[in-house]
């Protein structure tokens, strides 16, 4: 095995941990009763704590993926035939985003529920994904370095200025683009601090790339991974107090009042240790299948969970109800679930779409033979409709 299909293995595998902590994370916070939620309790206080790593990880391994597939490829710019799958890969992730938070049985009644307006988790990557493209095309024919200081620099910039953007209200944006950089309307994620996960994911996906033939490549990474990730979650947030004292900018006072980004990458770096530690373990085909089908596992465990194009889910008729065992049993049904009917997707994906195509084929030289044939009715139907009109309207005068 070489060294590059092994780093792709290790981050598919943190990817596929990403996806099920985050299908169990949403079943029990979204169904476990209040009571229960007792944030002195260690077991809780724990589950909580590792729920909060899970949406950081997932954007960084994101962005690592991307970027490292869209640096591999020898042609640059637009002749880079993974920026055009990338701009149509960030465009579905929109559009699916905004399915999954369509209701159609209110669409027919001509009704739009405010959700839909919001931003989650798909929107946010799908416009990461757009972002980073947007830096690499920027970058592509200046020097070499340009591109992951610019991916660095965005994430110390989202990262270090979030108490003050976090203020702002994007009231001047209509609702549905302030969305995107405020949570003051519901939106679950916005683009700023979150992409800023992935262009750190996009920095570590260059500096793996480029050292991809040193040949103590792995400890290496792993050591700074360890102590960069220690060293922000224990140390960066007495380390703004120092720079605040030190230099009497606000801003970083500001900052360790609520550390929860530079701790969480903190916690990002680990998790990137522990899977580079364990990565020749992480070579199970099943594993690695889950890795790759973080879309349709979140589709589906969407449209179940929370009742997407119907609104009939489990979030509708069980939501805050349920016991700790009920509700831990629940997920590991949930994930098992979720999982199985993503892989079973996948594994017939090109079938299902051939069907549906000549499905889609079908209606289409139906419809054009119903209009032809119902042509002289309408025709017919207009006329006498036409001449009705005409006699109502005599008499009216």
């Amino acid at each position: 095995m070489n060294s590059k299909s092994a780093r792709l293995f290790f981050i598919d595998a943190m990817r596929a941990w990403a996806i099920l902590m985050m299908l169990q994370g949403h079943f029990i916070d979204g169904l476990l009763d209040p009571v229960f939620r007792d944030r002195e309790n260690m077991v809780f206080k724990t589950w909580l704590y590792f729920r909060g790593i899970t949406a950081p990880v997932f954007f960084t391994v994101s962005g690592f993926i991307f970027t490292y597939l869209l640096i591999r490829v020898p042609r640059k710019g637009f002749d880079n035939p993974r920026v055009k799958k990338g701009i149509r890969r960030g465009l579905q992730l929109l559009l699916i985003g905004y399915l999954l938070r369509t209701n159609f049985v209110g669409l027919l009644s001509g009704h739009i529920y405010g959700s839909f307006y919001l931003v989650d988790v798909l929107h946010c990557i799908g416009l990461s994904i757009l972002a980073v493209i947007g830096v690499y095309l920027f970058a592509v024919r200046r020097k070499s370095f340009v591109f992951p200081v610019l991916l660095l620099g965005i994430t110390l910039v989202l990262f270090l200025f979030e108490p003050v953007y976090k203020q702002w209200s994007f009231g001047f944006l209509p609702e549905m683009l302030a969305n995107y950089f405020t949570k003051a309307n519901g939106s679950v994620f916005t683009i700023i601090p979150w992409l800023g996960y992935a262009t750190i994911g996009g920095f570590l996906a260059v500096l793996f790339t480029k050292f991809k033939d040193f040949k103590y490549l792995y400890p290496v990474a792993i050591s700074m991974a360890a102590i960069v990730g220690s060293a922000l979650i224990f140390y960066s947030s007495s380390g703004f107090v120092s720079l605040f004292r030190l230099t009497g900018i606000e801003l970083f006072y500001m900052i360790q009042s609520n550390n929860y980004l530079f701790i969480r990458l903190g916690d990002v770096f680990l998790v990137f240790a522990v899977f580079m530690i364990i990565r020749k373990f992480l070579t199970n085909p099943t594993i690695l299948k889950i890795g790759a089908s973080t879309l349709s596992i979140y589709v589906i465990h969407f449209i179940i969970l929370y009742g997407s194009f119907t609104g009939m889910g489990l979030y509708r008729f069980f939501k805050y109800s349920l016991s700790p065992s009920v509700v831990i049993s629940g997920a590991l049904v949930f994930m098992v679930v979720c999982t199985y009917l993503a892989l079973a997707y996948n594994k017939h994906e090109a079938e299902i779409k051939s069907q549906w195509s000549h499905g889609v084929s079908i209606l289409k030289v139906k419809g054009l033979e119903l209009y032809q044939n119902g042509k002289p009715v309408l025709k017919d139907a207009s006329m006498k409709l036409k001449l009705f009109l005409n006699r109502v309207l005599k008499t009216a005068k």
